[in-house]
């Protein structure tokens, strides 16, 4: 049986969990699923997480794929966690302002600036 492949790199720095896509476009159902679940596992097994999603790599964002955020979200200030994004190309940015969801989360140019806000 093939195993099967993440669609997130994590790594930590400085007590922070950097969580980077590998995807360029976060448009499938199927691949917006399975990134619900690696997220919320993460958090589920880290309370108080201190979690920073970088979309460095990411072209194209679903809806979907920023409801799995927003409730992304509410889970991690469940956790007493905080939640940070860093990366967001100018294209993506622009969604984030016309939901008005830049005012929900913490947004960050680079993932550095990111790390330090915790």
């Amino acid at each position: 049986m093939a195993e099967e492949q993440s669609h997130l790199t994590v790594r930590e720095s400085e007590g922070v969990k950097i969580v980077e896509f590998a995807d360029r476009k976060i448009l499938d159902e199927l691949c917006i699923a399975e990134i619900r679940e690696e997220l919320s596992a993460l958090v589920d097994n880290t309370p108080g997480v201190k979690l920073l999603l970088c979309f460095e790599q990411v072209e194209h964002l679903s809806s979907a794929a920023l409801g799995v955020l927003i409730n992304l979200h509410k889970q991690v200030e469940g956790q007493k966690g905080q939640l940070k994004l860093s990366n967001i190309t100018p294209q993506i940015f622009e969604v984030f302002k016309i939901t008005r969801l830049n005012k929900l989360f913490d947004i960050h140019d680079a993932e550095v600036g990111a790390i330090a806000s915790f």
